[in-house]
C-alpha cells in the first residue's frame, strides 16, 4: 500500500513546494543550542534546503515571527536527547562557576515558570531572579506566531500553542489571581470564541471524510454542519456503508439503554472500563464505517482519538450530542461522573464552553508577566497593548535586571548545596552552546517536564524517579498558516472541518479576536491565518504507550513532509472552491510539539489509581531540599490555570518552607527599573 505521507514529486511542484515563502527548515542533529545574538534579532542557523531559501530581504527580527519549523526544534531538544541517551557528559569539561547568585533560579520559561518567578517577586521584591530555558523564545507551549502580509497594514498575530482561556469562571483561585493581578477580564476580550463574521456569511463547521478513513468510500467527501441540518440531512451524504448510515441514525436518534438493569453507578462504572471506540465497537455493536467517523472527534482537544478517550469522558462531554450513542442509558446530566477526568468535571461545573483568547494565544498573559519583571523588555504591559508592543530581546538577560531570561541556555543539572535536608541553597548547571556554566540559588523550582527532572536532579529518592517517569506527554503539531485571502472557505461554507483520518485532523479558519488597537480579518479578501491540529499519537494502545511511540515517529519525520500535507489536505478540502496552494499559501510556521499536553489522568488507563487511589503526581512533586517542582505535569492536567497554581504551590514549599535560608548576595546588581510595574 502506498504511504499516504509519501511526497510525490510531480504533485509537490503543483502544490507550490518550489515556491519562494517565509519558512526555514531544520533538522535534528543539525544544530546545538545557540543563544540570541542581539536584542530582537536571532543568528542565522539551520540547514537552508534550495526550496526553502529566505528572499533576501526577510527580517529576522524575533522569534515570532521566524518560520518553518519552530517549539520543540532541534535546538531546543539536542542536550534534553543527549542527556536522556547518557551521550552529553562524557563530551563536556568540567562546569565553570559564572559567580552570580540569585535568590531563585527557575527551570523553564513557560507559564509555569514566569508565574513562579511574578509570585515569588510579588512575596519578596527585592529578590534576584533567573529563568532559563532550552528554547528560544519565552512561553514554552504558548507560542506566539507572526506574520507580515504585503496586503495587510500591520502584522498578523496567532497562536503556536496555549491558545486560550477555558472557562475562566472556572479556573482555579490561583489562576484568577494572576489575571486579576495583570488586569486581564476574559470579559473584556469581546464574546468566546467568536464565530463572527464567519456565521453571517455562511460559513460553519464541516467533517471532511477522507480517503485515510475511507479508503473503499470512493471520492473524498466534504459534509458542512450547518445549522438546523438534523442528523438524517448529513448522515446520508456520508460515503460510509448502508449499515454504518443506519448505525449513524441510530445512535444520533433513539439509541437503547444499552446496561438495562444496572443503577446509574453501575453503568458509570462500567464505561470507565471502556474507551469510546470500545463502547461503540463491543457495547453497541457498530460497523467499522462508524468507528472511522469518529476516530478523530476527540483528538483536537484530547491529541489522541477516540480509541483512547474514555467512553466516561465522552459521556460527559459538555456538548451531549458531540459523542452519540449515551442517550438511552437515562444517567442524569445535572452533575458528572466521579470516574470523569479532572477537566471534564471542571467543564461541567463551569456549564456551557466558553473560551477567551488574545490573538496570540496565552503568551500574552507570560509576556504581561515578563514585561513587568524585565524593564526594557516591552514598550507595554497592558491588556489592550500587549498584542500590538514592542519586544526587546535583548533586554531578557540584561545584567542591570533583577529579574533575567535566559534562552537557549538547557539545564543540566540542580543539586542541592549538601544533603537535601540541611540545605541551604543550590547550584544549577547549564549548557551555554560551548560549555557548562553553573549559578548558585537559594531555591529552584523545576518548571520544565517531569520526565526531564530525574536527568537533572540526581540523589531523587527512588520512588520519586518513578513517578515523574510517569508523565509522559502527548505530543501534538499546530501550524500556522498565511493565507492571501480566505474566499476559497466562504464558497465552500466552511470555517473549520474535522478530517476522519489523514494526518492534520483539524484546518480552521482563525478565530477573530481584537484586542486593543489590533484588528482580525474580516473580509474574505484580505489575508488571515489558518491554523491546523495534527495529533502524532499512534492509535490502538494506551496514550502513553501512544504519546512515545509517536514522538518517535514525529522527530523522524522531515519538516518537507509536514509541509507537504499541510498543501495537500488543504488543497483537498478547498480545490473545489478555487483554492491553488501554489498561489494561496504565503508562509507557513509549523510548531512542532513533541512534548506537548500535559498527560491528564482518565479511565480506563489509570483505573488502578483513579479516581480512589494516590495519584503519581502527588509523588512526584514533593520539594527536594532547595528544589521544588511546578509546572502542568505536577497536577496533572494541560490547563494554564494548572501551570499557575503549580507555580504557587512552588513558590510557597520554598519561601515557607522550615529550612528557608537567608538571601544570598552576589554580583547579579540592582535593579534597573520598577519590578511588578
Amino acid at each position: 500500500m502506498t504511504d499516504p505521507h509519501e511526497i510525490n514529486p510531480r504533485k509537490a511542484l503543483e502544490l507550490g513546494m518550489d515556491r519562494l515563502i517565509s519558512r526555514r527548515d531544520f533538522f535534528d542533529g543539525v544544530i546545538t543550542a545557540t543563544g540570541v545574538a542581539a536584542a530582537c534579532s536571532l543568528p542565522g542557523t539551520g540547514r537552508e534546503e534550495t526550496h526553502s531559501a529566505l528572499p533576501e530581504d526577510l527580517e529576522l527580527s524575533c522569534p515570532p515571527s521566524l518560520t518553518g519549523l519552530r517549539g520543540d526544534t532541534a535546538e531546543a531538544l539536542s542536550v534534553p536527547h543527549a542527556l536522556r541517551d547518557r551521550r552529553f557528559w562524557p563530551y563536556v569539561g568540567t562546569p565553570e562557576p559564572t559567580g552570580e547568585h540569585y535568590d531563585l533560579v527557575v527551570v523553564g520559561a513557560g507559564i509555569s515558570g514566569l508565574s513562579a518567578a511574578h509570585r515569588w517577586l510579588e512575596r519578596e521584591p527585592g529578590a534576584r531572579i533567573l529563568i532559563l530555558d532550552n528554547h528560544d523564545d519565552i512561553g514554552g507551549h504558548a507560542l506566539r506566531n507572526e506574520f507580515r502580509p504585503a496586503a495587510r497594514k500591520g502584522p498578523l498575530v496567532a497562536y503556536g500553542g496555549s491558545r486560550s482561556m477555558r472557562h475562566p469562571s472556572a479556573w482555579t483561585p490561583e489562576g484568577k489571581d494572576l489575571l486579576a493581578k495583570l488586569g486581564v477580564h476574559p470579559e473584556g476580550l469581546g464574546e468566546p470564541s467568536g464565530r463572527e463574521p464567519y456565521a453571517s456569511l455562511g460559513m460553519h463547521d464541516g467533517v471532511f471524510c477522507d480517503r485515510e478513513a475511507f479508503p473503499a468510500g470512493g471520492a473524498e467527501r466534504l459534509v458542512v454542519l450547518g445549522p438546523g441540518r438534523s442528523a438524517p440531512e448529513w448522515i446520508a451524504e456520508l460515503p460510509v456503508a448502508e449499515r454504518a448510515r443506519r448505525d449513524l441514525l441510530m445512535l444520533y436518534g433513539d439509541p437503547p439503554d444499552w446496561f438495562p438493569g444496572l443503577s446509574a453507578e453501575e453503568k458509570q462504572a462500567r464505561l470507565a472500563r471502556l474507551t469510546y471506540s470500545g463502547f461503540l465497537r463491543d457495547v453497541c455493536g457498530v460497523h467499522p464505517d462508524v468507528l472511522a467517523f469518529v476516530r478523530t472527534m476527540p483528538s483536537d482537544e484530547w491529541a489522541y482519538g477516540s480509541d483512547a478517550f474514555g467512553a466516561i469522558d465522552a459521556w460527559g462531554s459538555a456538548d451531549e450530542y458531540r459523542y452519540p450513542g449515551f442517550q438511552g442509558l437515562g444517567l442524569d446530566r445535572s452533575k458528572p461522573s466521579r470516574y470523569n477526568s479532572p477537566t471534564v468535571i471542571k467543564e461541567w461545573d463551569a456549564g456551557a464552553p466558553r473560551a477567551w483568547r488574545f490573538p496570540e494565544g496565552n503568551q500574552a498573559i507570560v509576556r504581561m508577566m515578563a514585561a513587568r519583571m524585565i524593564p526594557g523588555f516591552a514598550t507595554a504591559f497592558g491588556v489592550k497593548d500587549i498584542t500590538t508592543a514592542s519586544f526587546d530581546y535583548g533586554a531578557l538577560d540584561r545584567p542591570g535586571n533583577r529579574v533575567r531570561v535566559r534562552l537557549s541556555s538547557p539545564v543540566v543539572s540542580a543539586a542541592n548545596d549538601g544533603p537535601a535536608g540541611t540545605a541551604g541553597g543550590a547550584t544549577v548547571g547549564y549548557f551555554d552552546g560551548e560549555r557548562v556554566r553553573t549559578v548558585r540559588a537559594g531555591g529552584v523550582i523545576m518548571a520544565c517536564w517531569n520526565s526531564m527532572i530525574p536527568y537533572l536532579v540526581d540523589d531523587l529518592p527512588p520512588e520519586q524517579r518513578t513517578a515523574l517517569g510517569r508523565a509522559v506527554k502527548v505530543p501534538l503539531l499546530y501550524a500556522t498558516v498565511q493565507l492571501r485571502d480566505w474566499r476559497a472557505w466562504r464558497r465552500m461554507g466552511i470555517r473549520r472541518a474535522r478530517f476522519t483520518g489523514a494526518r492534520w485532523c483539524v484546518a480552521e479558519l482563525d478565530d477573530p479576536a481584537d484586542v486593543g488597537a489590533y484588528r482580525c480579518p474580516r473580509r474574505p479578501e484580505e489575508p488571515i491565518t489558518a491554523h491546523l491540529v495534527g495529533t502524532p499519537v499512534t492509535p490502538g494502545v494506551s496514550p502513553a504507550q501512544g504519546s512515545v511511540a509517536g514522538r518517535y515517529a514525529l522527530i523522524e519525520t522531515p519538516y518537507e513532509h509536514l509541509e507537504y500535507s499541510i498543501r495537500d489536505q488543504l488543497t483537498r478540502l478547498l480545490g473545489p472552491g478555487g483554492f491553488d496552494a501554489a498561489r494561496d499559501i504565503e508562509a507557513i510556521t509549523v510548531n512542532r510539539w513533541g512534548h506537548g499536553y500535559a498527560p491528564e489522568y482518565a479511565t480506563p488507563w489509570d483505573l488502578d489509581f483513579y479516581p480512589d487511589g494516590t495519584p503519581p503526581a502527588a509523588v512526584a512533586r514533593r520539594t527536594h531540599g532547595r528544589i521544588a517542582i511546578a509546572n502542568s505535569d505536577s497536577v496533572p492536567a494541560a490547563r494554564a490555570d494548572a501551570a499557575v497554581t503549580a507555580a504557587y504551590r512552588a513558590v510557597a514549599e520554598l519561601q515557607d518552607g522550615p529550612s528557608r535560608p537567608s538571601r544570598p548576595s552576589g554580583p547579579s546588581g540592582p535593579s534597573s527599573g520598577p519590578i511588578l510595574a
